[in-house]
């Protein structure tokens, strides 16, 4: 693993809601795990594989098109999330806490697909 990704403070938030994810995933009842619970995984292992691809591009256009990939796995994510807490899969404060995380995550997503793009101004 690249050391500079590790310390990324928004690549460790992503690795902290995969295994939140993974955790709620365990929990779910069997029939459940491979329709919700595997989507709801799918979507938050995604927004951390996409920001650790688009960090390891080097053209700034590849990055940020990672990056754009994370942030609509975030808003996936929302929409499992919600229908956990909706269908009564997982309890409210679960729910507000994994919500938090998202929306702190798509401001850090938002964040470095704008200083991506300034960057590559800087260098054309």
């Amino acid at each position: 693993m690249n050391n500079k990704l590790g310390k990324l403070e928004i690549y460790q938030k992503s690795l902290k809601l995969s295994e939140m994810g993974w955790e709620i995933f365990k929990i779910l009842p069997r029939q459940y795990q491979f329709d919700i619970g595997s989507q709801f995984l799918n979507s938050c292992d995604s927004i951390g594989a996409n920001i650790a691809e688009g960090y390891g591009r080097y053209h700034y256009k590849d990055k940020i098109k990672f990056y754009y990939n994370a942030r609509g796995s975030l808003w996936e994510a929302k929409h499992w999330l919600l229908l956990l807490y909706k269908r009564n899969f997982i309890k409210k404060v679960e729910f507000e806490e994994i919500l938090n995380i998202l929306n702190d995550l798509g401001k850090q997503i938002n964040n470095f697909i704008k200083t991506t793009g300034k960057k590559s101004s800087t260098n054309d």
